[in-house]
């Protein structure tokens, strides 16, 4: 993969990021409600991709993105530096932990770590990036509760066998459930990921929504192409 990823109105250098642009992340940033939203937060921002995306999509906002990986911390605030978003875009170079919060945030969004029962990657920078454990889904829930707005959303992004799991831990946090986006690869195939979004009333119905990435092998559905058209020169 090419080390320069360009985009409609940014470019994204992704050389010294250990996980490189993905679908997920480009989906998250893409489909995530971000009406409303005036201050955001991308926890485990990587190359600065949705960062970057949600300040074309929200003109008006901030974003803020933290960053525990040092190489990868640094090709973001590079990236960030190097667009015509800068002035709007904050990178932390530390884990979300350890933010100095000065006010709450409406969105925050994660496409985390999450090959929690995989064997453990021998990349040391690659297995920071890719595995985590519970405790991971724990802060970050936590994290959220503590800092997001009376009417802000925490959005990820998770494996369909994950997503339950991460459901039943925000419940403890009082953090609920009230949308979900069911992705999968063709029509008819098994759920792959779903962008799950948190708040801190429970509806009494889920909001459900299906995406399909592809119409046939090779060729991205009309909703994938009109979701990413604003930022892929491809669309």
């Amino acid at each position: 993969m090419a080390s320069i990823f360009r985009f409609k109105q940014f470019e994204v250098d992704q050389s010294n990021c250990a996980m490189k642009i993905n679908t997920d992340g480009v989906l998250l940033a893409s489909l995530v409600d971000t009406d409303g939203a005036r201050r955001m937060l991308d926890v485990g921002t990587g190359t600065g991709v949705i960062a970057l995306m949600l300040a074309q999509r929200m003109i008006d906002s901030q974003v803020e993105a933290v960053e525990i990986d040092e190489l990868a911390a640094e090709m973001a605030r590079r990236n960030f530096n190097n667009s015509i978003f800068k002035d709007r875009l904050v990178l932390h170079a530390t884990a979300f932990q350890h933010l100095q919060i000065s006010d709450h945030y409406d969105l925050i969004v994660s496409n985390p770590p999450f090959y929690t029962d995989s064997l453990h990657n021998p990349d040391v920078r690659k297995k920071l990036a890719r595995h985590t454990d519970l405790d991971f889904f724990r802060e970050l829930l936590q994290f959220a509760s503590s800092y997001l707005t009376s009417n802000g959303k925490i959005v990820l992004i998770l494996p369909t066998q994950l997503a339950e799991t991460v459901i039943a831990l925000a419940v403890e946090r009082r953090l609920y459930r009230t949308a979900e986006i069911e992705i999968s690869s063709f029509v008819g195939e098994p759920v792959i990921r779903k962008i799950v979004t948190f708040e801190r009333m429970p509806n009494t119905t889920v909001d459900r929504r299906e995406f399909v990435i592809y119409k046939s092998r090779g060729v991205y559905s009309d909703s994938y192409k009109n979701a990413l058209a604003p930022y892929f020169l491809a669309f």
